[in-house]
């Protein structure tokens, strides 16, 4: 989900779901976007950034197919405890069932990214169509949360086809990354918290996940990670806002 490859953990693709090799597969940018004109300071644009506001020893963590009633809340305290502020990316779905968790998420200063509304891989879809799930999300977002901006978008499996144009248009800034730790399917905290030390770059938007299953080893390598990663000197930041 962005202009460089992203930088997944390297698992055997015969014991990956369909959502992991798309993952693996996805940050192939759509023809046209490397060479985007800059767009005014407020406007987004459709250039997929995976990098943070930031040069340096800094890092971007983001969270896709929330909210989930379980590892959300508890991911939301890991975040407060460390004083770190993340991005969260909200599948439709999931927004309508839990909009207090929204909320939360909103009320502790965090990121809200658009992550469409059934999660479908939107590759082949028109504009029109994508424009219509969009805002179907942000939509439900907007009513959970009416005070929070929908800065970014991100496209599930990243298939981004034309959604990066169609998010851009309506203010939103596509959300790729540059590692993925392949908690989709947990390996263990201990080998979480491994792959996020040796595959973390400066400037790295690192994805993870606080729905769509079981993320408490997630929860875990997260609060385990940030102590880390400050006594060596990395700092948390945003993503960029603009490509």
């Amino acid at each position: 989900m962005k202009m460089p490859r992203p930088r997944p953990y390297a698992l055997p693709k015969a014991v990956l779901p369909l959502a992991a090799l798309a993952l693996a597969a996805a940050a192939t940018v759509p023809a046209g976007l490397a060479g985007a004109a800059p767009a005014l300071a407020d406007q987004a644009t459709p250039a997929i950034v995976d990098s943070t506001r930031h040069e340096g020893k800094y890092l971007s963590l983001t969270f896709d197919d929330g909210p989930d009633p379980v590892n959300t809340p508890k991911l939301l305290a890991v975040l407060e405890n460390h004083h770190v502020k993340a991005t969260f990316c909200l599948w439709g779905d999931h927004v309508k069932q839990h909009p207090e968790i929204v909320r939360q998420i909103a009320d502790a200063g965090h990121a809200l990214c658009n992550h469409t509304m059934h999660h479908d891989n939107m590759s082949a879809w028109s504009a029109e169509a994508i424009r219509a799930d969009l805002e179907e999300t942000s939509t439900l977002i907007r009513q959970a949360a009416p005070d929070a901006p929908i800065n970014y978008f991100r496209a599930p499996y990243g298939s981004w086809g034309l959604t990066p144009q169609v998010a851009a248009d309506m203010g939103m800034q596509p959300l790729g990354w540059r590692l993925a730790i392949g908690d989709w399917e947990p390996p263990g905290t201990s080998e979480l918290v491994r792959r996020l030390e040796e595959g973390i770059t400066p400037g790295a938007v690192i994805l993870m996940h606080d729905g769509g299953g079981d993320r408490s080893q997630t929860v875990e390598a997260v609060d385990q990670i940030i102590p880390k990663l400050r006594s060596e000197g990395w700092r948390f930041d945003k993503p960029a806002r603009r490509g």
